[in-house]
């Protein structure tokens, strides 16, 4: 069971600190969730992910459970175990892959309609429509493995037990997560779906395993009527914290405003994980509307195609010109790649196609990500957010 307390709530915004007590530890919030996708951050070692500041890791159940590692998982006595990581984690329900696998795939989009994206009569999601390539009804999702093509199904209480097998401190109830581009009533469908997973999700949910605590997640899209009453239902039923899931809308401003509408109705007690958002810019946006953690594969994901996140904005450090460039990627920051290396043998090492490079850059964005977030933290501590 989760124990979370909210220790200081601030006076010019719904940001607030809080301790988020697990069995593996406690996560002083808001926090940044990197996202382990496959029990690893690509490129690092546990113990490197240690260094960066991170105090709790998201992995995937989908791509665990399709590559069958949620069964060595098990018999390894946990994923904390098996990568060798002592500190808190989570796993979402795989109900974001099956948007991934489905709409996603068949259009083209993500969580938010990006500007050369354009919503039209020929590309709305309708209710009654399904994906190409997944089945999606009452009773769970069918859907053809992606490594093998083997049939498979996925409802709420599979998503469950594999959940349950992989020993996360924080699992996730199995949930629909439309597409940006879905209809108003595509949406309520969705989203009443949701609900009857939410359900069977906290029925199906093994009372043996009392570390390991179960949020429910809020959908509803771009609707505001959708989304409060999504807020108003998940929130009246015994989850031990809150995720925020789905669409977004059509651009960030709106994506804040239905963050927003959903922290006014969930219970101010119990801790909110906002899935699947966080470029730097939005962290601050994120935290003021009361966000306490968020997972987002921005900082690994950008490392690896040689991009370094910096006080002074981004860089694209394969650019030849840093070839010439002697000093650290980041003047400001304290990691241990700032203090140890340069941009130009960086750059060199990216243009070798090492993966060193890439390593190096993994590292150095966690930590970025990570300082970003405490330095939050503090603001909030000092009244000054």
């Amino acid at each position: 069971m989760v124990g979370f307390k909210i220790i200081k709530k601030s006076k010019k915004s719904r940001a607030r600190l809080g301790i988020l007590k697990t069995a593996h530890g406690e996560i002083e919030t808001p926090a940044f969730v990197p996202v382990a996708t496959q029990a690893a951050i690509k490129t690092l070692s546990s113990e490197e992910v240690l260094e960066t500041k991170t105090q709790i890791l998201i992995a995937n159940t989908f791509h665990l459970h399709t590559k069958g590692a949620d069964k060595i998982i098990k018999s390894s006595g946990g994923i904390h175990k098996f990568m060798n990581w002592q500190k808190p984690l989570m796993t979402d329900s795989g109900g974001f892959q099956v948007f991934s696998l489905g709409f996603g795939k068949d259009y083209g989009v993500g969580k938010i309609i990006t500007n050369n994206q354009q919503l039209t009569t020929n590309n709305t999601v309708i209710i009654g429509q399904q994906p190409k390539f997944v089945k999606i009804n009452d009773d769970g999702v069918h859907f053809n493995s992606p490594i093998d093509g083997a049939k498979l199904f996925l409802n709420p209480k599979k998503s469950i037990q594999i959940q349950e097998a992989i020993g996360a401190d924080i699992i996730f109830a199995f949930d629909e997560c439309s597409p940006p581009n879905a209809d108003y009533e595509y949406n309520k469908k969705a989203m009443e779906r949701t609900h009857q997973w939410a359900i069977q999700s906290l029925k199906a949910k093994n009372l043996k395993f009392k570390n390991q605590s179960l949020f429910g997640i809020v959908q509803g899209g771009k609707y505001k009527d959708l989304r409060i009453k999504s807020a108003k239902f998940i929130g009246s039923l015994p989850f031990d914290g809150f995720g925020i899931g789905g669409e977004f809308g059509n651009d960030k401003t709106t994506m804040m405003k239905m963050v927003g509408w959903v922290n006014d109705k969930l219970p101010e007690q119990k801790p909110r994980h906002l899935l699947g958002i966080g470029y730097p810019e939005d962290i601050p946006k994120i935290i003021k509307a009361g966000v306490d953690m968020f997972d987002c594969i921005v900082p690994t994901h950008y490392a690896r195609r040689g991009i370094a996140f910096t006080n002074s904005g981004k860089l694209d450090i394969g650019k030849s010109l840093f070839l010439k460039d002697k000093s650290a990627i980041d003047k400001k920051c304290g990691c241990r790649v700032c203090q140890n290396y340069k941009r130009n043998y960086i750059c060199h090492l990216l243009r070798a196609k090492e993966i060193t490079a890439m390593s190096l850059l993994t590292f150095h964005n966690l930590y970025f990500f990570n300082l970003l977030v405490e330095r939050i933290r503090n603001k909030i501590k000092k009244g000054n957010f």
